[in-house]
C-alpha cells in the first residue's frame, strides 16, 4: 500500500485534483482512521484518467463511463476466470 504524498508522487498528481477524483468516486482510496492507503491499482487508474482528461481531452462525463466499462470489463474477466477454475476442477483437468 501506498501513503498519500507517495500516491501523489507516482501518479503526478496534485492534492486538489486528487480530492476532486475521490469525490467523483474515480479513485476509492482504503481509510483507517484519517490514513488514506492507495494501491498500485489506483496508480494506475490516476495515470489512466490524467491521461484521458489531458492527452486525449475526454470531459469529466465520459471518463465516469470509461471507468465504469473498465471495472466492468475487470469484473466479467473475474467471473469467466472463476467459472474456467471450476470448470477445470470438476473435468479434473
Amino acid at each position: 500500500m501506498i501513503d498519500r504524498q507517495q500516491f501523489l508522487m507516482r501518479a503526478r498528481l496534485e492534492a486538489h485534483t486528487l480530492e476532486a477524483w475521490i469525490e467523483e468516486e474515480w479513485l476509492i482510496p482504503r481509510r483507517e482512521g484519517e490514513a488514506e492507503d492507495f494501491s498500485e491499482t489506483d496508480v494506475a487508474r490516476a495515470q489512466l484518467i490524467r491521461d484521458l482528461k489531458t492527452d486525449i481531452g475526454v470531459n469529466d462525463e465520459a471518463v465516469a463511463v470509461i471507468l465504469h466499462l473498465i471495472d466492468q470489463l475487470h469484473g466479467l474477466r473475474r467471473t469467466l476466470q472463476e467459472v474456467l477454475r471450476q470448470d477445470r476442477v470438476q473435468t479434473g483437468e
